[in-house]
């Protein structure tokens, strides 16, 4: 799988370095950032944390690639070097999560999932996100971070995602807009993105949610009530992936560029964990 891995992310890195240079402006007395190790060995790094089993980096780092993988990253830098350099690859592991977003195929399902970064006893001492994350609440009660912001396919891949502060209401605008600008068909939600219905079905997106009790029932077909009965095991499942196996969130970042560099890697260890996951690894071979 890390051959796999390193495989698909290498062949972007080639892509992505010859759009940057493309669109770079030279300067003169400015030197190129040089490093012993890749980007595409960096982002393989790090991806593979997500799917290696191992809750702490630190611990995987010096454990297991120092000690294991030396022979397939034989340029392999100290730790404390390694978490300097993680901030260099944040933007084209931005842009390679962006592109393994799948296509919508007529029938979405949009969520939202907390990312806390620091116990509620501390957010008042916490100081890598101080001005950045805010407090918010979910059905679980109140915490500090941001919240991811996903849509799925009928089949759990993903669509599309974007960050927002802790207080962000799931049913802003903006987030919506961004997230369903490629989106068509039916998009199942949650009582939490109610309001949207008209604001949605002008960009030709009809809006499938639950009622609150004291609203008056409305006629769905029978394919939109099977959609919002699948709503919970298609996106929950999801994103239980990503926190449960995949180590989407935890409380010890110590900078804003390296939790973003944490957010992106684990959504792009999620498409290889489906095709491994797959019979016949269909992901991989389309991609």
């Amino acid at each position: 799988m890390l051959t796999t891995i390193f495989y698909h992310i290498d062949e972007f890195c080639k892509f992505f370095s010859k759009e940057v240079d493309k669109r770079s402006i030279n300067i003169e007395g400015i030197k190129p950032f040089k490093t012993r190790m890749t980007a595409s060995e960096i982002m393989t790094i790090m991806v593979y944390w997500h799917l290696s089993g191992f809750k702490n980096f630190k611990v995987y780092y010096v454990q297991h690639v120092q000690v294991h993988l030396h022979k397939d990253f034989p340029n392999l830098v100290s730790y404390s070097r390694f978490v300097e350099l993680m901030k260099s690859v944040s933007l084209p592991l931005f842009v390679f999560a962006k592109y393994l977003n799948s296509e919508c195929t007529g029938a979405s399902f949009i969520d939202s999932t907390k990312l806390a970064v620091c116990n509620n006893r501390r957010i008042y001492s916490h100081k890598v996100f101080k001005g950045l994350a805010n407090r918010g609440k979910t059905s679980m009660g109140w915490f500090f971070g941001f919240k991811l912001h996903i849509v799925t396919d009928e089949h759990g891949n993903v669509i599309d995602f974007t960050l927002s502060s802790g207080n962000m209401h799931d049913a802003n605008k903006n987030i919506i807009d961004s997230l369903t600008g490629k989106l068509y068909g039916i998009l199942v939600g949650d009582k939490g993105y109610l309001g949207l219905f008209s604001h949605l079905f002008e960009q030709g997106i009809k809006l499938v949610h639950r009622l609150r009790s004291n609203m008056q029932n409305q006629l769905i077909s029978l394919y939109e009530k099977t959609l919002l009965r699948k709503r919970g095991s298609i996106i929950e499942t999801t994103i239980g992936l990503l926190k449960d196996h995949l180590s989407l969130e935890h409380s010890r970042h110590r900078s804003p560029s390296n939790f973003l560099c944490h957010i992106f890697s684990s959504i792009i260890a999620l498409f290889f964990f489906r095709a491994r996951n797959s019979f016949n690894n269909e992901l991989l071979v389309d991609f």
